[in-house]
C-alpha cells in the first residue's frame, strides 16, 4: 500500500515525537490537535511549592507538569527532597532530565496502576503532592486518599478546548473523503473534544469503526470511544511508540 496517512490528535507541544514515529515507520502524519495545554502558575501550585518541605512523595502524571514547574518555580525541582512517582516512561525521562530520581513507576501507565503500586507497597499516612490539570480523573487522588494519605492537589496546567478548530474540521472532511487510514487518540479529552467539533457524530463514528483504523493509547481512552460505539485497538504497553507500532502492524496485515 502507499504511505499510510495517520491522524494525530495530541496537543501541539506533545505531538512532535508521535509525528516522528509515524514517519520512521513509513507513514504520513496529519496533525490535528483536539486539545491545548496551557501551563499556569495557580494559587494551588504556589501553595504546593510553599509546602515543599512537608512532602513525603510527589506524583508527576505528565511532562507538562514538569514544564510548568520549571517555568514558574525552577528552584522547586532543583531542591525537591522527597520520593518521586511518575506515570509513564516519557514523564520519567523528563523528570530525570530535571535531575530527579524516580522511586516508583507502575508497569501499568495509568492512575489505577499507580494506586495499585501504592497499595502493594503499603504507602500510607504520607503527604503527597499531585500537580496536574484539574480536569484529570479523580481516580488517582481518591485512591491515594483511601490509603489515608494527605494529598495536596495543585493545578499546574489547563487542558483546554483547541483554540484552532480549523485543522480538526479539515481532518473531519478528510475522514469523510477517505483520505485518512488511521486515527490516534492519546487521552479521553482528545476523544471528547474531537466529538464536540464533529457535527454528524453518528456518521463519523461509523467511519471510524468501518473505514479507518482507530487506535487508543490504552483502555481508559478506549472507554470514551466505547460511548460512540467505535471499534478500536490499543497496545499492551500504553505508550505512543507502542501505539504506533501496533497501528502499522495491523495496517500491514501482520
Amino acid at each position: 500500500m502507499s504511505k499510510p496517512v495517520v491522524a494525530i490528535t495530541r496537543p501541539y507541544n506533545r505531538a512532535n515525537k508521535a509525528c516522528e514515529i509515524v514517519k520512521e515507520l513509513g507513514g504520513t502524519p496529519v496533525l490535528a490537535p483536539t486539545l491545548d495545554l496551557q501551563p499556569v502558575n495557580s494559587d494551588s501550585l504556589k501553595e504546593l511549592v510553599k509546602r515543599q518541605d512537608e512532602l513525603d512523595w510527589i506524583v508527576f502524571t505528565s511532562p507538562t507538569t514538569l514544564d510548568s514547574l520549571k517555568m514558574f518555580h525552577p528552584e522547586f525541582l532543583k531542591t525537591l527532597n522527597c520520593k518521586v512517582a511518575v506515570i509513564g516512561n516519557k514523564t520519567g525521562r523528563v523528570a530525570e532530565e530535571h535531575g530527579l530520581k524516580i522511586d516508583l513507576i507502575p508497569e501499568d501507565f495509568t492512575a489505577e496502576g499507580l494506586v495499585r503500586e501504592f497499595k502493594k507497597k503499603n504507602i500510607k499516612n504520607q503527604v503527597i503532592g499531585v500537580p496536574r490539570t484539574l480536569s484529570a480523573r479523580a481516580t488517582l487522588v481518591d485512591g491515594l486518599e483511601e490509603l489515608n494519605n494527605d494529598v495536596i492537589i495543585a493545578e499546574a496546567y489547563k487542558s483546554l478546548f483547541p483554540m484552532d478548530k480549523v485543522k480538526v474540521e479539515y481532518l473531519i472532511e478528510q475522514i469523510k473523503n477517505e483520505e485518512i487510514d488511521a486515527i490516534t487518540f492519546t487521552s479521553p479529552l482528545t476523544v471528547e473534544n474531537f466529538f464536540k467539533i464533529v457535527v454528524n457524530k453518528r456518521e463519523i463514528s461509523k467511519l471510524l469503526s468501518e473505514n479507518i483504523l482507530t487506535v487508543a493509547i490504552g483502555p481508559i481512552t478506549g472507554r470514551v470511544l466505547d460511548e460512540y460505539n467505535i471499534n478500536y485497538i490499543y497496545p499492551d504497553n500504553y505508550t505512543v511508540r507502542d501505539m504506533m507500532e501496533l497501528l502499522f502492524k495491523v495496517l500491514e496485515g501482520e
